[in-house]
């Protein structure tokens, strides 16, 4: 039985010759973060204890337990998921690397679905070390679309995101050669609802502004460099606003970013992952974080990877990990708001004549 009413967040370790446990443990540092939420790492007493000494880092105390019902409010807990024989090499990658990563995001995706925790975030993995016959996944986000995803909440988004910028994505981790053909009017249209969904539910923007970028240089320059934009991005933008999203483009990415018009907007849409990630991560790379929108569940992730150059050297920054563990608890917020409000809608009061609305006076007897 859960022993505190506080959000109960899991944290993976990641990539054990990473950054992942350097950043945790900067992030607990801060006391304050036992008073806003419950946190359960997922992952080893013993690598924690290795790399607060490598590191140099004040003392954190870590309670180590069996299953999230034992945590204890105000402390800080881990469920150890890998052997006391795993062998940590900072700075290499690993099989037995990609081994405990997995073993930590497997054990604790379960306890997410079977609701021990409230919420996920996930210290970075190397995802070439993490594939096995149990992990053939480009990331995270499809590892978790296939182990978390509903007949409601059937498809994943990764959403980059920081105070001011929010960069949603149409196509993810694939080769920068198979995306032209993933970019249709259905996957655009998709895209952008999905945005405009999370945005409102996730992140309480109401009738958020989405800016759509062009696939091609100078949005295909009037199909002399593409057609994509005539073909699939305008289409799926025109029948976005018929469904009522407030979305524009296809703009150019070089001058959107450029120009800063990403700051008159709620989210942007990127067709691909270095045309959204490269300049987010130039404006927010401290403070960004990866959230995993579309889901029954809330996760999230530090937006950058493994640092295995500053691996066990005490040089790695906290406040993306800091920020991610913020997000998360306020998207699990958001959501319960989101859903209390629109549980028992009222009923339309007005029927459609022609194209004009005529509202029933609902005052009046027959």
């Amino acid at each position: 039985m859960k022993k505190s009413n506080k959000i109960r967040v899991g944290i993976t370790q990641g990539d054990i010759n990473g950054i992942g446990y350097e950043v945790i443990l900067k992030m607990l540092e801060d006391t304050r973060m036992a008073e806003l939420c419950d946190i359960i790492i997922y992952g080893s007493a013993k690598i924690a204890a290795f790399y607060r000494k490598a590191a140099e880092l004040p003392q954190v105390n870590l309670t180590q337990i069996d299953t999230p019902d034992e945590a204890r409010d105000g402390s800080y807990s881990i469920i150890n998921v890998v052997g006391e024989d795993v062998k940590v090499e900072p700075g290499v990658s690993t099989e037995a690397a990609g081994q405990a990563a997995f073993a930590a995001l497997e054990r604790a995706t379960a306890d997410l679905r079977a609701g021990e925790i409230d919420v996920l975030v996930t210290a970075p993995i190397n995802k070439h070390n993490i594939q096995s016959d149990a992990f053939r996944f480009p990331g995270h986000t499809e590892y978790l679309e296939s182990s978390l995803a509903d007949e409601e909440n059937p498809k994943a988004m990764m959403i980059m995101a920081s105070d001011n910028i929010r960069v949603a994505l149409v196509t993810t981790h694939v080769p920068l050669k198979d995306v032209p053909q993933l970019i249709t009017r259905e996957a655009v249209e998709a895209s952008i609802l999905a945005l405009s969904k999370s945005l409102e539910r996730d992140f309480a923007i109401s009738s958020p502004r989405i800016a759509v970028l062009a696939l091609n240089p100078h949005a295909g320059e009037n199909g002399l460099l593409g057609s994509e934009e005539a073909d699939a991005i305008t289409p799926a933008i025109e029948e976005a606003r018929r469904r009522k999203v407030l979305c524009f483009g296809p703009y150019p990415a070089d001058g959107f970013w450029g120009s800063e018009a990403y700051t008159h907007f709620d989210g942007v849409l990127a067709m691909y992952h270095d045309q959204g990630l490269a300049p987010f991560k130039a404006l927010a790379m401290n403070e960004g974080v990866n959230f995993t929108a579309g889901l029954p569940f809330a996760r999230t992730s530090p937006d950058h990877g493994t640092g295995y150059d500053i691996a066990g050297k005490g040089q790695a920054d906290p406040e993306s990990m800091r920020q991610a563990v913020y997000l998360a608890i306020d998207v699990f917020r958001n959501r319960a708001r989101h859903d209390e409000a629109h549980r028992n809608p009222l009923r339309k009061q007005y029927f459609e004549k022609g194209n004009d609305n005529v509202v029933l006076d609902l005052t009046k007897e027959d």
